[in-house]
């Protein structure tokens, strides 16, 4: 029995128990099953699922930062694959919230829609966050404390640091690039333990999402859940795969058939953070991307790589202002790009955190917080969605810069079918 189960590769494993714990969540919740308990009494073990990924977290960024940069030999190599990364970062995030501005401004979807607030829902309040206040958050005063915090940014901007110190140590920092290496061999071996508890954490999340939704928010607020997959799948089918054919010069299809296990993982657990660790190995063993390279580009796009949040936050503030009749002026769409940016930017890799964002936002324009609270039964759906984009966006950078970088097996890319 054990042999059969693990003969099937993972993604499918994920996949079957996506859409057994979809099918089985509905069931529960129409029928009462179980006594009439809630569907919610399973989700422990989606979140022991979560917990044991998120132990991930934390010394996997830190060892494949430092070991990543470590293993780029030099501060100028170092210099050429990050700002490749960035320009590519800074381009499809200004395409996502575009595209999120204009889905909304052309089928203004909050436009005479009349939607009650969500029962016990509650309008956060506003971000207080300025951009001197982000700046300052990306520098840590404590490494151990951030470390033990899970504090993802400041962590990366240590790593980085620490790593480009090592490099410019050189013979003298042998014995740390050794341990550094020798522990980002052990958080991947670790990684592949943890995702065997892939399909019944996923299983347990979605028959708590199918059976707890109410359908009354879900049909009112339906045109806004369409326009947030049709952003994501515009940016994932359009805006990624011209990456990879026009800048990598590589196979659509194999990067899809490489990258998807990685995928289903980020949209089941609307976590970029859980996915880091299964991003970082269909990168490097599926799609042929060095360690070096992946570890960087992958850990780093992580955190500021955040497209399908930036399309989301784009389309939600236009939607608000069209539910409360608030007309928006050109600069009130400067305003919503940058901010967008910014916010998808310090957005954690976590389930939820697009709401805490959007607070930032719909300030920065005058927009109602209660549009806070309108999109907050219906976010987790829309969650899953733009994560996976998200994910695939940092697998389509690292392939592109480890292209460029030369840093790449084209044999093992065009293979990644047989994962």
């Amino acid at each position: 029995m054990f042999k059969f189960w693990f003969s099937i590769p993972l993604w499918q494993r994920v996949i079957g128990a996506l859409i057994i714990g979809t099918l089985f969540g509905w069931i529960w919740k129409e029928f009462a099953l179980f006594g009439g308990a809630s569907p919610e009494s399973i989700k422990w073990i989606g979140d022991l699922f979560i917990k044991a990924i998120k132990m991930l977290i934390v010394p996997l960024i830190f060892f494949s930062l430092v070991s990543g940069i470590a293993a780029l030999g030099d501060l100028k190599k170092l210099g050429n694959v990050g700002g490749k990364a960035l320009m590519i970062f800074g381009g499809t995030a200004a395409i996502s919230v575009s595209l999120g501005l204009t889905l909304a401004t052309i089928t203004q979807p909050g436009v005479g829609l009349n939607v009650a607030l969500p029962d016990g829902a509650e309008v956060p309040e506003p971000a207080t966050t300025t951009a001197v206040d982000m700046i300052l958050s990306m520098v840590t005063d404590n490494p151990v404390a951030t470390m033990a915090e899970g504090q993802v940014l400041p962590l990366i901007i240590f790593a980085l640091l620490f790593g480009i110190s090592v490099l410019m140590a050189g013979k003298e920092a042998l014995p740390i690039v050794k341990a550094m290496d020798a522990g980002s061999a052990v958080m991947q071996r670790m990684t592949m333990i943890v995702m065997e508890l892939a399909p019944f954490g996923v299983f347990a999340l979605m028959v708590w999402v199918a059976g707890t939704l109410e359908p009354a928010v879900l049909l009112g607020l339906l045109q806004i859940i369409g326009l947030n997959y049709l952003g994501c799948f515009i940016i994932i089918l359009l805006v990624y795969p011209a990456i990879i054919k026009f800048i990598a010069k590589l196979p659509i299809i194999d990067f899809y058939r490489g990258i998807v296990d990685a995928q289903v993982v980020a949209f089941s657990t609307a976590s970029s953070n859980a996915a880091l660790p299964v991003t970082l190995r269909c990168v490097q063993r599926n799609l042929g991307v060095s360690r070096s390279v992946s570890s960087f580009v992958v850990a780093l796009g992580a955190t500021i790589n955040m497209n399908g949040t930036a399309m989301y936050l784009g389309l939600v503030a236009v939607f608000g202002a069209q539910v409360y009749g608030i007309d928006l002026t050109w600069t009130s769409y400067v305003l919503i790009a940058l901010t967008a940016t910014l916010g998808s930017v310090g957005a954690a890799g976590i389930p939820g955190s697009g709401l805490i964002m959007l607070t930032l936002v719909l300030t920065s324009i005058g927009v109602p917080l209660e549009t806070v609270a309108l999109v907050a039964g219906i976010n987790h759906i829309m969650d899953m969605m733009r994560t996976a984009t998200n994910v695939t966006g940092d697998a389509t950078v690292a392939v592109a810069v480890g292209r460029m970088a030369g840093e790449i097996d084209v044999e093992e890319y065009v293979s990644a079918d047989d994962i």
